[in-house]
């Protein structure tokens, strides 16, 4: 009965949400998509409008107050990663560099608001609930209660327009350079004229990791030149004792009119207006990563005039071009809807960093480099997504995973390494492992090979054999001389269990990426490293146990230790349940260390009966498929797998597990309705599972597969009620296995799922 209402309920949001966007069609893929879920449950994503991978998105800022006693707002202090929180409901503006589905706060920068009555610039006393808000892709709209202002947002891959409608009477467009979720502080500006203002805010220090800071530039134009504008800064407080000081105590002082320069912390531009009923001023603002010269070109090659509905119009037929490379028959109103929104987030990141003239900043010089016609990209949360997002991409969207890796290599060239967490050319050196190469050798060995793989190779080879100043992987003398890395030691790596399991996994890809390319003898080397986890397998618990380096067991161990993210010795975001079977390229060795199929299945089961199972964690996230790996107990696949979705993923503002991880969390979900899964990079099977809709049709890309279209075809299916693989064919003929490959799918056809 819970789960009945809990369903009613979030079908309710559905047809609302459906309700308040109007009569766009149903048949098309980007009517479908609602940009709020996820905004919501940690989900860290947010409805702003962007196009796909687009450099810019125009996001309404609600994270820097929340509702206070009363009626009153004040600072929130708590730690956001996002800009947006659908809960929350005190706006500040909208920012203009925004991050998707992150776990750490950056960008959230240059935001502008709209104002009625004198011009106030404290954020605190101007910001402003708001109301009647929707979403599509491309488009953002709501009412902002204090001014009685209706806002419409809209973007295109560099700049975002603005659209504001004014009451009778005084308005303003007030533009904050102070506000943002960036660690970094410090910005200029220049106020060019009535309708301009030019400048740059400095941003870096993601997850308060030392890295290079750098500067992310613009230039705003309005629609109308203001007779009133110009400049303000906040004024520190009076320190001193000497009579000439003026005390300003935390003021906001204005410098009127034109060609004011201004630097400093808590900057901004004012523009003032005597609005008729109904008024419209719309701003447009460009972005760029290597100058304002390049944001003012950026803004006016793609926006050359002001056209707030042609700029709407091309978002949405871009969003809907790219969405419907995936065409979907049948399942729910409610299944198409989570289907076709995780699809738009998975397209976010990465997305490109160069300019319409090709300049970018390279890999940690920050050297202004040229693409020469082609896509830098940048925002890699590869120890998220090399598991499952990159091999989506290489099977649908082949070209964009081509450009992604060209700008791996490229950044290698720049700066001697392969990326791990890169962002805006900076490596923040988050979390832990080699994760580039299984992305590289991956996207090689199905079949995309346009790109220098001996560059790519010898740099993961690099990151493989270097013991000493190993950016990578710093752990690297003691996993290769011990064949593991314990703790107390000098390794300085976090979670020596978790870093041993990513250092296996890609010294298994790059074993496979050399047996390719008919390099033996590493491959030997690196197959026989990448089964090294063995050395932490303890045969009392069963488990993946820290050791010291004298090569005993650390003591006390409890396996359930960090279940919800505490910090836990020997693991990295998780616990030793939770990393228990994380050895995707050696199941069957695990088997036997465990006792074989039975004590396997045994565990497995075990692992989500006992709630040590965490849907939002990546290493645990392919385990509902490895039941696949254990004869007579495959339907427990398609069981766990229907039964996690249907928890946790839902067409409400909750309706992701949490953290998106940059579209980790939403790439789940996209192969798990379709019903196959890449349980392990760089293995080119698939784990089968029950597909959720009657038919799935993938347009392959005749560029790089023979076929043109596979579908997925799911017989018999009767919503949640019949669930289990009675048989499968493969265009035709019967197909007797519960792992299917790559290889065979890119030749095109249909293959029925017929279930019971």
């Amino acid at each position: 009965m819970q789960f009945m209402n809990l369903t009613i309920r979030r079908i309710s949001l559905f047809y609302l949400f459906f309700a308040a966007l109007g009569p766009l069609s149903a048949q098309e893929p980007a009517s479908l998509v609602n940009p709020f879920i996820g905004t919501s449950n940690y989900g860290a994503t947010h409805p702003g409008p962007v196009l796909p991978a687009g450099l810019v998105s125009v996001c309404p800022f609600n994270v820097a107050y929340k509702k206070g006693q009363g009626n009153v707002f004040e600072k929130d202090s708590e730690w956001h990663s996002r800009p947006y929180v659908h809960e929350n409901s005190f706006l500040t503006g909208y920012s203009h560099v925004n991050l998707s589905g992150v776990g750490c706060p950056d960008l959230g920068s240059i935001l502008l608001m709209p104002t009625t009555g004198e011009p106030v610039f404290d954020p605190e006393l101007y910001g402003s609930t708001y109301a009647d808000e929707q979403a599509s892709p491309g488009y953002y709209t709501h009412k902002l209660g204090k001014y009685g202002v209706a806002v419409e947002l809209s973007a295109t891959l560099r700049s975002g327009i603005s659209r504001y409608t004014f009451p009778a009477g005084r308005a303003n467009v007030l533009l904050n350079l102070g506000l943002g979720l960036t660690n970094e502080t410090g910005a200029m500006l220049r106020v060019v004229s009535g309708s301009e203002v030019e400048g740059f805010k400095m941003i870096g220090d993601f997850c308060y990791n030392p890295e290079d800071v750098r500067p992310v530039y613009f230039v705003a134009r309005l629609s109308q030149a203001a007779p009133t504008f110009g400049a303000w800064k906040k004024m520190p407080k009076y320190q001193g004792a000497e009579a000439s000081w003026t005390k300003y105590d935390d003021a906001y002082k204005p410098y009127p009119g034109f060609r004011q320069e201004i630097a400093g912390d808590n900057i901004g531009a004012y523009f003032s207006y005597d609005m008729p009923q109904g008024g419209v001023i719309e701003v447009k603002v460009g972005i760029s990563y290597t100058s304002i010269e390049n944001a003012r070109l950026n803004l006016e090659t793609e926006q050359p005039g002001f056209d707030f509905e042609a700029t709407r119009h091309n978002a949405y037929q871009a969003w809907n071009e790219l969405l419907g490379r995936i065409t979907l028959k049948g399942g729910t109103p409610e299944d198409k809807t989570i289907f076709y929104t995780a699809l738009y987030h998975l397209l976010l990141h990465p997305n490109i960093l160069q300019d319409i003239n090709g300049d970018y900043r390279a890999m940690e010089s920050g050297a202004v480099k040229n693409t020469g016609g082609g896509n830098r990209y940048t925002v890699f949360s590869l120890w998220d997504t090399y598991r499952n997002v990159h091999p989506f991409l290489s099977l649908v969207y082949p070209d964009l995973q081509l450009g992604m890796v060209h700008s791996m290599v490229e950044m290698y060239n720049e700066s001697g390494w392969m990326p791990k967490w890169e962002l805006l050319g900076m490596e923040t050196g988050v979390m832990v492992g080699d994760p580039a190469t299984p992305v590289i050798a991956d996207t090689w060995l199905r079949g995309l090979k346009d790109f220098d793989v001996k560059t790519a190779y010898d740099a993961a080879r690099k990151a493989a054999v270097q013991r000493q100043d190993n950016e990578l992987r710093p752990g690297l003398l003691y996993y290769d001389s011990l064949g593991y890395i314990p703790e107390n030691s000098k390794a300085g790596v976090w979670g020596t269990v978790s870093t041993t399991l990513e250092y296996n996994i890609s010294d298994w890809n790059l074993a496979q990426l050399a047996k390719a390319l008919g390099k033996n003898e590493d491959y030997q080397r690196f197959l026989r490293r990448s089964y090294s986890y063995r050395n932490y397998f303890d045969l009392q618990t069963g488990m993946l146990r820290p050791r010291i380096e004298d090569g005993s067991w650390l003591s006390p161990f409890d396996p359930e230790a960090g279940k919800n993210f505490e910090p836990v010795i020997g693991f990295v975001e998780g616990n030793a349940w939770q990393y228990r079977f994380y050895v995707p390229h050696d199941i069957k060795g695990l088997k036997s260390l465990l006792g074989g199929d039975d004590a396997f299945f045994q565990a497995l089961t075990a692992c989500f009966d006992t709630g040590n199972y965490d849907m939002a964690n990546e290493p645990d996230i392919t385990y509902p498929y490895l039941f696949n790996y254990i004869p007579g107990k495959e339907q427990y696949t398609a069981q766990t797998v229907r039964r996690l979705m249907r928890q946790y993923y839902f067409n409400a503002p909750e309706g992701l597990p949490g953290n998106d991880d940059t579209g980790t969390l939403s790439a789940w979900l996209l192969f798990s309705m379709m019903g196959f899964y890449p349980d392990c990079p760089g293995d080119m099977d698939f784990a089968l599972s029950s597909p959720v809709f009657d038919e799935v049709t993938i347009q392959l890309d005749p560029k790089y597969y023979p076929g043109k279209a596979l579908t997925i075809e799911a017989v018999n299916a009767k919503g949640d009620k019949n669930l289990l693989i009675d048989k499968v064919e493969w265009n035709g003929k019967r197909y007797k296995s519960y792992f299917i490959s790559h290889q065979e799918l890119v030749k095109g056809g249909r293959l029925r799922v017929f279930l019971k």
